[in-house]
């Protein structure tokens, strides 16, 4: 199974987003824009995770979890990877409480329990907007949206989620655990 461990925003925030990108979806030639459905922000990409380590990263992920309270964040900034002007992934950035120990417990938790393929890049809080499948120059549009910041909103749960991959992707809910109320980690 791929798994990967993410935060998923309310849809009140996720409204914005898609009301400031509206405008420039389907505009730029070479960007694939995925379906809103599949919008996160992970935490922590697995890989390919064998079926019976399952019941084990549940147990490790609720634990990493467990440890933290939930966190106050809001969309700003637009940006590219690797460079605006050499893209392959378009996002929108996450700032507020810092997810990167979050990130960090799940991503050992994980590999704990036998997922081998965790990655181990650094962590960067975004959300994934677009993608190029060669290098693309984002400039003008990363520049265009240069204003925007979205609501504050509140990251109350992780999800295990697992992705379905093929001519549609899709991601589907394993699992899921609540940060612990504000002032109890």
């Amino acid at each position: 199974m791929r798994l990967f461990a993410a935060l998923v925003p309310p849809d009140e925030v996720l409204d914005e987003i898609s009301h400031a990108i509206a405008p420039y979806v389907g505009q730029v030639p070479g960007l694939r824009w995925p379906d809103r459905a599949t919008w996160h922000i992970t935490l922590g990409f697995f890989g390919e995770v064998p079926e019976q380590a399952l019941p084990e990263l549940e147990v490790r992920l609720a634990r990493a979890v467990h440890r933290y309270s939930v966190l106050d964040l809001a969309f700003e900034g637009f940006g590219a990877f690797s460079s605006a002007r050499r893209a392959r992934v378009f996002w929108v950035g996450v700032t507020g409480d810092s997810m990167t120990r979050l990130a960090d417990s799940v991503k050992a938790g994980a590999r704990r329990a036998g997922a081998v393929q965790t990655d181990e890049k650094r962590f960067h809080p975004h959300l994934t907007l677009a993608r190029a499948k060669t290098e693309t120059d984002l400039r003008p549009l990363v520049e265009s949206l240069s204003g925007f910041s979205g609501s504050p909103w509140r990251a109350e749960h992780v999800h295990l989620v697992r992705s379905h991959t093929g001519p549609q992707v899709r991601y589907e809910s394993l699992a899921e655990w609540a940060l612990a109320p504000a002032g109890e980690s």
